[in-house]
């Protein structure tokens, strides 16, 4: 079980942080957050950040040897 919660955590985060850029760049209307820089901005950084939960839950995962 080891690892499952940052990966869960990571992948959430690419999801919403890619929602969020698409939103604050002006592709997704109808939201507060359309055409909002600074979630064109936050959505790459929570990303980013999603991405190093993704790899820090992959190597949990691994088996040492």
């Amino acid at each position: 079980m080891k690892g499952w919660l940052p990966l869960t955590l990571g992948l959430l985060a690419v999801v919403v942080g890619a929602v969020w850029t698409v939103q604050g760049l002006g592709y997704v209307s109808g939201s507060a957050l359309s055409d909002q820089r600074v979630w064109a901005l936050l959505g790459p950084l929570l990303v980013l950040g999603g991405l190093v939960a993704l790899w820090r839950g992959m190597r949990a995962r691994r088996p040492r040897s």
